[in-house]
């Protein structure tokens, strides 16, 4: 049986939490630091262009300064994933540990690979091993995601088969 498009809703504001939670204990602790000494700001390692858009040049990242608008964007997207969940599992094997993996995997690859092709390598110089660390970020990510989307989806409500 389809999911109610509140359950959905439900489900995606889950995933977007459960991102934003997985990117505050890798990108914010692991990579860039609580006061920007982390590895993925080690002037040493990174490219200066990328530390530089992070660190200098006006504006700052939302992100750095201004957080809610983004972390309200990544519930959405969370939100906007849960319905293409809903569109497509039923396709994939049964089970919250099969379907979330599956979701994971479709966030990471058209998602975040595609991402740090593009910007990070691209745009930033970022060395290799560094965009190697943030694709493990990214898989972390992508699993909070995509399990917190399946769990709730997936788990039968009270009194059905």
């Amino acid at each position: 049986m389809k999911p109610s498009g509140l359950r959905t809703v439900l489900a995606g504001v889950c995933g977007g939490v459960a991102m934003n939670l997985a990117m505050l204990l890798t990108f914010r602790a692991l990579g860039f630091g609580w006061n920007a000494n982390g590895i993925l700001l080690d002037p040493a390692l990174q490219s200066g262009k990328l530390i530089a858009v992070w660190t200098d040049i006006e504006p700052l990242p939302l992100v750095v300064n201004k957080p809610a608008p983004i972390i309200a964007g990544i519930v959405l997207f969370g939100v906007v994933h849960a319905f293409v969940y809903r569109w497509i599992s039923p396709s994939w094997p049964e089970g919250i540990a099969a379907r979330g993996m599956r979701m994971a995997f479709l966030v990471f690859i058209l998602v975040f690979l595609f991402w740090e092709f593009f910007t990070p390598f691209n745009q930033f110089g970022e060395p290799l091993p560094l965009i190697g660390l943030e694709l493990l970020f990214w898989a972390i990510i992508a699993l909070a995601d995509g399990f917190a989307i399946a769990s709730v989806i997936e788990i039968k409500e009270q009194g059905t088969q």
